[in-house]
Formats: structure tokens, C-alpha cells, sequence
């Protein structure tokens, strides 16, 4: 993606959605019929203007993306909105229509998993062979990507130690899978609880989400690149997964375009909601960066467990979830125990001259999983709250709670 740009001089911004049955929600594997349609035949990814759109693993899934870096976050979410309707047109004609979300709320993913069946299908044939995807941690696991460029070891480094800061605390912004096989888990993010347990079988595949203390490329290579292609050998003896992809922290660093990839936001109910999430992560990042709290050498200090514990807290409970750890919220310029919204409000005030809209209803709402578990526990069915959700992405706009 970096093409050369230094940390911040680019942003790469990737939108999953689920494709539903526009009458009962369920699940459609229509993905290839909607690229099929703008490029005239089957591909995994087609150019459209400013945005991208490609597979992903299932045939129920497509996704948006930043079609190269983009030099702003600012007008992306009227792209990704224009295009969310332009799909909605394609599916219109199949019965279909997008939901977003993290997670389809009813799924079952054993029976209705469909893998994508074209180019690249060995690499998810091999996914499939060594894990079974045919599980939630695979085949009903929506989310927002955010690319960030670096130039060098430096640069990596520094961005690398924020960002492991940084990913304890999206959940308590971005969950909105609470519910799942038609019942409530007790993770608001449910997701993210799929994930961390989709590679079980291969552990260092995934870690504990959080990346470990590594701040150069070689040093990242050795202590996770080369342990992941290690005990994935007797699994993929061909190499078919030997590549940076394969790693499933919530960030990973890809040298091959010199960026690193945040991967554990759940996707919200528009992108106008997404884009907001990215302002404030952006913000923050480079308040890190730029030593504001707390210089770079106590940052790497870090261990990756520690901050995997407050990690756990905000899957479970979002905004809610209470924050004990000072030396951390040290880091961001907070003294005293306080919840993981109190941290949101505090970096939103603090770093952005005019919080977005969508932030603020998220703000001061909550995450959109505890807006749906509010919307259910006022008597509205479940069914009817997803296709406001629907709704709400064609339309781009938030869903209010009351």
C-alpha cells in the first residue's frame, strides 16, 4: 500500500459486509455475482473509482476498500456510502440486500458456509484443511480494516508500540456482535471472542491478539513471522500459508507494502461510523507517536499480556468495561481507575477539534452492541432490529437507541 509514505501520509481503510435475504436476512453466497456484475466476469477484485471491491473467504461476504492509500480519512465515508448503495442496487434483482455488523446474528455457519470457489480458493481450501472453517471464527466474522504506512525501522517501531496500546481499548468502541445463533453470548464483542479461537490448533497463529515486544522488522520476523511458518509446517507442508497474511494478531505488520494492518475493529452500521472510529484511533496513534503521555522507550516497555488482560475486559463489556490498570491510563494522559468510555471521551475531547457525529452518538450512547441489546431488551424482535440495521447502512446513518 505505503508506495514510500512516511507514518501518517496515507490511510488504507478495508469494509466487510455480510450479503442477506432482503425478505428473512438470512445469509446469500452472492459475492461473485456482484463482482461478476461490474466486471463482466469473475474476479476477486475489481477497481471502482476511488474504492476496490473483493472476496473475501465466504461467498456470503464482499468487501470495500480504499482502492490504494488514500492521502485523507476526510470524504472516504461518502465513497464507501455510495458504493454500499450501488451493491445494494447489484443485489436487488437476486431478492438480496448488505447487513452489517460484526456477526450475522442467527447463522449456521455448518450449514451455510460456502467457501469462495475461484482464484486463490487453494488458500482457502488450506485455511479450511488445517483449521475447518466452517465455524463463527471463520465464516461469520465481519470487520473494518485500518492500513497505517511506515517508512523503516523507526518508524515501524514507533507506530508498532502504539498501536499495541492502543488495541485494548477498540472494543469498547467498535463491538457490535452481542448476539449470535439467535441468543446473547455475554461478549458485546462476540467476534472478537470467535477470533482469538479460530486458529486454536496452531496457537502462535493468533497469540494472545496482542502483538509481542517487537520493534524492527527482523526482530518481528524471528519472534513471530518465522514461529508462526514453523508450526504451521506440519500442517502446510507445501507453504501455501507461508506468507505475512497468515498471521492473525489483531495487528500485523506487512512488510510487502511497508504497513500495518489494525484487524479487530468490528464493522458498524455505516461507514459514517467506521470512518469516525478511524478518526479517533488515527488521533491517537499519532498523539503516541509523538510522545504526548508517555516517551517511546516506556511504551515498548509493554508486555503483551497485561494489556491482553484489559484486552479480554472491553470484549466482554465494551465502553463499560472498568479500567484498574493507572500505569496504563498513564499512557494516555488519565489518572485513576475509570471505564474504557471515560478513556474514549477523554482522547475524543482532547485530540479532535469537531468529534464526528457518529462518534458522538457512540460516545454517548454506547457501542452499537450495547445499542442492540438495549433496542431487544425494549421489546423490539430480533429480526426487526437487524433489518434497521440494514436500514440503517443503506441510508448511512447511525442506529439511535431509545
Amino acid at each position: 500500500m505505503s508506495g514510500g509514505l512516511r507514518l501518517f501520509e496515507g490511510f488504507g481503510v478495508e469494509l466487510e459486509y455480510m450479503i442477506v435475504d432482503r425478505q428473512s436476512l438470512d445469509v446469500r453466497p452472492l459475492a461473485d455475482r456482484v463482482l461478476e456484475a461490474v466486471a463482466g466476469r469473475i474476479e476477486s477484485e475489481v477497481e471502482v473509482g476511488l474504492l476496490a471491491w473483493s472476496n473475501e473467504l465466504v461467498l456470503h461476504v464482499i468487501e470495500l476498500k480504499t482502492n490504494g492509500p488514500a492521502a485523507s480519512l476526510s470524504g472516504l465515508a461518502g465513497a464507501f456510502q455510495a458504493d454500499v448503495r450501488r451493491i445494494d442496487e447489484i443485489l436487488a434483482p437476486h431478492g438480496a440486500r448488505l447487513m452489517p455488523t460484526g456477526m450475522h446474528p442467527w447463522m449456521d455457519p455448518q450449514r451455510e458456509t460456502h467457501l469462495w470457489p475461484h482464484e486463490y480458493s487453494p488458500v482457502y481450501e488450506a485455511f479450511d484443511r488445517i483449521f475447518s472453517c466452517k465455524g463463527h471464527g471463520w465464516s461469520n466474522l465481519q470487520s473494518a480494516h485500518l492500513n497505517l504506512p511506515f517508512q523503516g525501522d523507526d518508524e515501524f517501531g514507533r507506530l508498532h508500540a502504539a498501536i499495541r496500546l492502543v488495541l485494548p481499548l477498540l472494543p469498547a468502541l467498535a463491538a457490535t456482535s452481542p448476539v449470535v445463533e439467535g441468543r446473547r453470548t455475554g461478549f458485546l464483542d462476540q467476534r472478537l471472542e470467535a477470533y482469538r479461537q479460530n486458529a486454536a490448533r496452531v496457537p502462535s497463529v493468533s497469540g494472545v491478539i496482542v502483538p509481542e515486544r517487537a520493534f524492527s522488522r527482523a526482530d518481528y520476523e524471528t519472534r513471530i513471522l518465522q514461529r508462526i511458518y514453523r508450526d504451521l509446517e506440519p500442517h502446510d507442508p507445501e507453504g501455501v500459508l507461508r506468507y505475512e497474511w497468515v498471521n492473525a494478531r489483531g495487528a500485523i505488520a506487512r512488510f510487502d507494502r511497508d504497513t500495518i494492518e489494525i484487524r479487530i475493529l468490528d464493522v458498524q452500521e455505516c461507514p459514517e461510523a467506521d470512518l469516525a472510529i478511524a478518526a479517533v484511533v488515527v488521533a491517537t496513534l499519532q498523539a503516541l507517536v509523538g510522545e504526548r503521555w508517555q516517551p517511546f522507550a516506556l511504551q515498548q516497555a509493554w508486555d503483551e499480556q497485561p494489556l491482553a488482560e484489559i484486552f479480554l475486559r472491553t470484549m466482554r463489556d465494551a465502553e463499560q468495561a472498568r479500567i484498574d490498570d493507572t500505569r496504563f491510563l498513564a499512557g494516555f494522559g488519565l489518572d485513576g481507575p475509570c471505564t474504557a468510555s471515560d478513556v474514549w471521551r477523554h482522547l475524543s475531547t482532547a485530540l479532535l477539534p469537531a468529534p464526528p457525529p457518529a462518534l458522538e452518538i457512540l460516545l454517548d450512547q454506547g457501542s452499537l452492541a450495547r445499542r442492540i441489546l438495549r433496542a431487544l431488551d425494549g421489546g423490539r424482535p430480533l429480526e426487526a432490529v437487524y433489518r434497521d440495521l440494514c436500514d440503517c447502512l443503506h441510508e448511512g446513518k447511525s442506529f439511535v437507541s431509545v
